[in-house]
């Protein structure tokens, strides 16, 4: 009697270890849950939206323009921008709020108002081998590449891309 208790503790004690594991390789290096704080992304991602991070994708690819990544901010807050600007391009935004890549205007449907304040893009941002150039969606209400603070995002810093809305219940979506 006492065996079989003893190889049944030692089963679940194996499960909980197993299941442990296990989550904590998806969180660390497959996907995370991340709740969006703020209005910085209105248009496309709303404040206390509960989203997916996938982790794993930009380590098979690089991230794509319009890509909506998530990077650290501080060592307690993650920022959630789209990418704009990709490595060794040039970014600037004029006067009347266009965005132009590689002296180039872009085409983009994601900020939905003029750019007020082009801030560090007012002349032209060199982008580095490994750094991107961010906007949130909400372009007059974000704190973003413009913002000397931020700047540049580094490859490495970036965590990963927002996958899926998966909270409000009635509005889960893939993001694209």
């Amino acid at each position: 009697m006492k065996r079989h208790v003893i190889g049944n503790g030692c089963k679940v004690i194996l499960y909980f270890a197993f299941i442990f594991l296990l989550t904590y390789l998806l969180v660390h290096y497959v996907g995370q849950r991340t709740v969006v704080i703020g209005e910085s992304m209105e248009g496309t991602l709303q404040d206390a939206d509960n989203l997916i991070v996938d982790k794993i994708s930009y380590r098979l690819h690089e991230p794509k323009r319009f890509d909506i990544i998530v990077f650290p901010y501080s060592e307690r807050e993650n920022y959630i921008k789209r990418i704009i600007g990709l490595p060794n391009e040039t970014v600037a935004i004029d006067e009347d709020g266009v965005i132009y890549i590689n002296g180039k205007e872009l085409e983009e449907s994601y900020g939905r108002e003029v750019i007020q304040d082009a801030g560090v893009a007012s002349s032209q941002v060199t982008l580095g081998a490994d750094e991107y150039f961010v906007l949130g969606d909400n372009r007059n209400n974000s704190r973003d590449s413009r913002d000397s603070d931020i700047g540049n995002i580094k490859r490495k810093d970036i965590i990963g891309r927002a996958w899926i809305r998966i909270y409000p219940f009635d509005k889960i979506k893939v993001l694209n």
